[in-house]
């Protein structure tokens, strides 16, 4: 119980705290140093960069190297990568002339340029997920704005229009929610009661994990429904769409910790991505049977 508990907060905390792949360009620099308050994680674009969105801007891992952006220092919330870039909410920088918050924001240049998409200087949105192929969004509204209701809400057009979604069955503080790449009716949401799945577009789910389990992250690729757990201790699980199938995943050691985002390389099925709520960050290019240490306790050094 006491675990659990101690989950919950590390998952408030972490809510609260609140692509180009030129490498000789001026935008992206070398990074050495300390990298904490990360709030979303991905692959944008061809797969060949991990990119981390933290409260000072984006970092990014790429072949076996660190970089940041030398602009655009912005508290990224929300983050979602997607086929041609990201999208994401948060705030500016205090040097920055957006409004704050940022709404949802995209960029298809790694962070270079921000496209508005909707409620600029409305709203912040902690909770969103965004098709990486479909550009379709989901997300919930914490509160009323110009448009939105309090509560969950879907867009099949990139956020032009909105609709609600009625999320009967979904219990708990929602931490994350994720959306299948190509088909929007899949849904799943980590909470503080588990993880969840929708087949239908987020109107109804049905939980996933064991009573006395703790959800604190998800992430869908084609196929799978990766989520982060905990009950007693951390865990990754691979949940099979088609068959509903259940497979526990090897993981680092992450005692007191829990998994906070997975990603998965879009272009191989075998390397993936974990960031904990510790602030620890691994990867794996043998499908979770061996980690690479990234970050320890926040640091790349």
């Amino acid at each position: 119980m006491k675990k659990r508990i101690m989950v919950n907060a590390l998952l408030s905390m972490t809510l609260l705290a609140g692509c180009s792949n030129n490498t000789t360009g001026s935008f992206e620099v070398p990074f050495k140093g300390e990298l904490s308050h990360v709030h979303g994680m991905g692959y944008p674009g061809n797969g060949d960069s991990l990119y981390f969105a933290s409260h000072i801007g984006l970092k990014i891992y790429r072949d076996s190297e660190w970089y940041e952006t030398a602009d655009n220092f912005y508290d990224y919330m929300g983050f979602n990568a997607v086929g041609k870039g990201f999208y994401s909410s948060g705030h500016p920088s205090a040097d920055s002339n957006l409004p704050n918050p940022l709404g949802i924001q995209r960029s298809a240049d790694g962070g270079e340029t921000l496209e508005e998409v909707a409620f600029q200087g409305e709203t912040d949105f902690h909770a969103m997920a965004v098709g990486y192929t479909s550009h379709e969004i989901f997300l919930f509204n914490p509160t009323k704005n110009s448009l939105l209701a309090a509560g969950f809400h879907k867009s099949n057009d990139e956020g032009e229009s909105w609709e609600p979604a009625q999320a009967s069955g979904l219990k708990g503080e929602v931490s994350a929610l994720a959306l299948h790449p190509t088909d929007s009716n899949l849904v799943a949401a980590a909470t503080s009661s588990g993880v969840y799945f929708s087949r239908d577009a987020g109107e109804t789910f049905e939980v996933v994990t064991a009573e006395t389990e703790t959800g604190t992250a998800v992430h869908f690729t084609e196929d799978h429904l990766y989520f982060g757990s905990f009950g007693t201790t951390a865990a990754l699980m691979k949940y099979t769409v088609e068959n509903e199938e259940l497979e526990m995943l090897n993981i680092p050691d992450l005692s007191e910790d829990a998994i906070a985002f997975i990603a998965q390389n879009p272009n191989d099925e075998l390397e993936l991505a974990i960031y904990t709520l510790q602030g620890q960050a691994y990867l794996s290019e043998d499908g979770s049977q061996t980690w690479e240490t990234l970050l320890q306790d926040g640091e790349n050094d």
